[in-house]
């Protein structure tokens, strides 16, 4: 099997709206794994795992048509950025200087702003894989001056790779020409069973510590997991709690948090967590460079979407893990809680997320 003949193949997907053309990419691994990318947002838009019996299953929620992706994504599949999750008042300050941000989401940024990094299209070409990867394909795009509201033209190299077992890698780069603030992240929703609702996996997260939020899903403080449903430092069933009276999951309809993670935050990869269907036997690690994760438990979806083979989606049929760096950490003192996300020129981002699934 060559890299170039059977593993990674591209084909049309539409066109924007000004005509510019969307392709979609496919890499396979050859050893049960594949993965559907478009250029738009860099969107995953299937991810196909055969089970023991060689059958494949597509594991994350989707779309079939492109007009779909542009009119109603819930951020199914895309690069998020500049700054996955929320930012207060769409605003910070770097250097004694104010930036205001487009705010999306009632008074705050959320994702990057309306038109983030996951509604814009990226240049794609296949990548040489490593010796431990089956294909690999680089996304690229300049995100200019005053994007949203950003300071400085930043460069992001985004990088999917699949390893020669069932590994779906991605490493994120970007380098600016003025201080700004980067927080990159993935946005797919999974669901291991293949349909109906993903409440029933079972999730575990290595964390003694989330964040609590506001009314408007702003971070108050970190709080400990002991004793509230916030706890899964051992597996759990996501729904075995989640219709608690508890006041975040009230607030959040759900579960839509960030987990400060116990590993240390020095570069290296770190387990962030796992997430398991009992039924299927189907899991996934999560092992990521970045010092927390955000779980969202689909609490949105509220069958007014019609996905992948036409299926509705509903309320928990998609869970997210998103690694990152805390939400709104532009307006925190930075400390070992709240590392810092602001980007200097001359200095390099880089992160890295690896899912291994079993």
């Amino acid at each position: 099997m060559t890299t170039s003949q059977l593993v990674l193949t591209r084909r049309p997907f539409g066109a924007m709206p000004d005509g510019q053309p969307v392709h979609e990419y496919t890499l396979v691994n050859g050893s049960g794994l594949s993965l559907n990318v478009l250029t738009l947002g860099g969107i995953v838009s299937r991810l196909d795992l055969s089970d023991a019996t060689g059958h494949s299953t597509n594991v994350v929620l989707g779309f079939d048509h492109l007009d779909d992706y542009l009119h109603r994504n819930p951020f199914f599949g895309v690069i998020v950025g500049r700054y996955a999750n929320r930012i207060a008042q769409g605003r910070f300050e770097i250097d004694g200087q104010v930036h205001q941000l487009a705010c999306n989401q009632g008074a705050n940024c959320l994702h990057g702003g309306a038109m983030g990094f996951g509604t814009r299209l990226w240049q794609a070409e296949p990548a040489v894989p490593a010796p431990d990867e089956a294909v690999a394909l680089v996304l690229k795009r300049i995100s200019e001056d005053g994007e949203e509201g950003f300071p400085g033209r930043l460069h992001i190299t985004v990088r999917y790779s699949l390893g020669l077992e069932r590994r779906w890698r991605i490493e994120y780069e970007a380098r600016c020409d003025r201080p700004t603030v980067v927080n990159l992240t993935h946005h797919s929703y999974f669901n291991l069973a293949g349909q109906g609702s993903a409440l029933g996996h079972e999730l575990t997260i290595p964390a003694q510590r989330y964040t609590e939020v506001d009314a408007t899903m702003i971070p108050l403080q970190h709080a400990t997991v002991a004793g509230t449903p916030f706890d899964f430092r051992t597996p759990r069933v996501v729904d075995e709690r989640i219709r608690q009276a508890h006041p975040q999951l009230v607030r959040a309809r759900g579960y839509d948090h960030n987990w400060v993670l116990d590993a240390p935050f020095d570069g290296a990869l770190h387990w962030a967590a796992t997430l398991r269907d009992p039924a299927s036997g189907r899991s996934l690690e999560v092992h990521s460079t970045e010092p927390a994760i955000q779980f969202y438990s689909g609490n949105s979806l509220d069958a007014g979407l019609a996905g992948t083979g036409g299926r509705v989606y509903r309320q928990g049929d998609g869970i997210c893990l998103e690694t990152q760096h805390n939400p709104d950490s532009p307006n925190r003192p930075v400390s070992a809680d709240w590392p810092s996300t602001v980007l200097r020129p001359g200095q390099v981002y880089r992160s890295v997320t690896e899912h291994r699934f079993n």
